[in-house]
């Protein structure tokens, strides 16, 4: 599988996450020894925090269990106070492009806790949200990293008109979540499809339609479906992740695949589950790499 695709993985995959009151969340060591152990090639960084903000202890962290970086998920306010977003990025970017990552993942944060509300926004603060975007995008090449968008539940990218509208106001490159995209309403094979130059980054995720539409209806908060297994292993779920990578791959992405499947794992929740749960998605992926 390795020859044909790059697989990576992310710490969110076994809990560890940036929302407090999230979960229950494994250490470090734990969670890149079992990604070692499973084949997987490198990592996204994780919260911040999680992992080592010195970009020479990460280097020996990494390298302890012989995974690269990928680059990592920064979740910021584009929309206001600018400043403060752009200084996140150029901490951020710096610490990926010394650690060997290639690419930022940014969302555009609400500014809440949390991804189960977010505030409606005005054409100005679109407008500025677009701007600050193409800020980033700058201080991250300068850093030589490629930034997309990645559009993400309770962020002001998430449904299909914003993800549209976004693509059409923006130059940047699109981080197509799987997951995300189906609960936002958008179908991520014909968004791939319809957009293929601009894929450029790609996290698997599968999902099961009942609890997503939930979410869609806001009936059911994003964190709470988490806790109920709206995630669940490559191929057991309602996303077409085998027309999605057959459909990106024919368009010549050569980029890494993410197993990044949200997880939040409770107080009685097994230790093992995240292990067990990407094992089955890493099977998953390579039955449909052997189908191209």
């Amino acid at each position: 599988m390795s020859a044909t695709i790059r697989v990576a993985a992310a710490p969110i995959s076994w809990g560890v996450c940036e929302v407090p009151g999230w979960g229950r969340m494994l250490d470090a060591p734990t969670v890149l020894g079992e990604m070692a152990e499973l084949g997987v090639q490198a990592t996204e960084l994780g919260p911040p925090g999680y992992l080592p903000r010195d970009p020479a202890e990460l280097r020996a962290l990494l390298g302890k269990y012989d995974l690269k970086l990928v680059g990592g998920f920064l979740a910021v306010v584009l929309h206001t106070e600018q400043e403060k977003a752009l200084a996140e990025a150029e901490e951020s970017a710096a610490l990926f492009a010394a650690c060997g990552g290639d690419v930022l993942v940014l969302a555009a944060a609400t500014g809440l806790d949390g991804y189960d509300a977010r505030p409606q926004l005005s054409g100005t603060e679109w407008a500025t949200l677009v701007e600050t975007a193409g800020q980033i995008r700058d201080i991250a090449r300068g850093h030589g990293l490629r930034t997309v968008l990645h559009p993400h539940v309770g962020t002001h990218v998430e449904q299909q008109a914003e993800v549209e509208r976004f693509l059409a106001d923006s130059d940047l490159g699109l981080c197509l979540d799987t997951g995300h995209l189906m609960i936002g309403g958008t179908d991520p094979v014909e968004l791939a499809k319809r957009f293929p130059e601009r894929v450029e980054h790609v996290h698997l995720k599968d999902v099961r339609e009942d609890l997503a539409a939930e979410v869609r209806a806001g009936s059911l908060g994003y964190t709470e479906a988490v806790g109920r297994g709206l995630y669940v292993p490559l191929g057991e779920g309602d996303v077409d992740v085998a027309s999605m990578v057959r459909s990106v791959q024919a368009a010549g992405y050569d980029g890494w695949y993410v197993l990044e499947q949200d997880t939040a794992l409770g107080a009685a929740s097994p230790d093992d589950v995240p292990r067990r749960d990407t094992e089955r998605s890493l099977a998953e992926l390579a039955k449909i790499v052997e189908s191209l």
